[in-house]
């Protein structure tokens, strides 16, 4: 394990242009704070909150001594889109938990959590109505 309990631990997560600085210190029960808002007010969508949760679920191995319901799990994420922003938390986490635990890493990294997902809107060229559709060709 590293810190004592008092010091928190910090890992960036990013997913296309959304950043996320998660923050989780070791607590009694469960909180989860995004931007200064409450985890189910901040993603409305069920889906994008189990995004997040699975990662809790994941390293929540009793071997590991690392239950999903011991952090005070603190957020700030900006950019790209609501799924967009849910990955980026969700990478974020992941990393910050193997800080905590290098014995998750293996578990983590085989679910695909610790992959920074790269993909992001190609730029549009200059002669194209888009970054790939060129204006209808005419012969004559």
């Amino acid at each position: 394990m590293a810190e004592t309990k008092d010091r928190y631990i910090e890992a960036t997560g990013r997913r296309k242009t959304a950043v996320a600085r998660v923050r989780i210190t070791p607590a009694s029960k469960l909180s989860i704070v995004i931007n200064e808002r409450e985890f189910e007010n901040f993603f409305a969508l069920p889906e994008y909150r189990k995004t997040i949760l699975l990662t809790l679920e994941e390293s929540g191995d009793p071997s590991a001594s690392l239950g999903a319901d011991k952090f005070t799990i603190t957020v700030k994420v900006n950019g790209g889109g609501a799924s967009s922003q849910a990955e980026a938390v969700r990478h974020g986490l992941a990393r910050a938990l193997i800080k905590y635990n290098p014995e998750l890493r293996g578990k983590l990294k085989s679910k695909g959590y610790l992959k920074r997902d790269p993909r992001a809107k190609e730029r549009r060229k200059f002669g194209l109505k888009k970054a790939r559709k060129a204006p209808q060709w005419s012969k004559r």
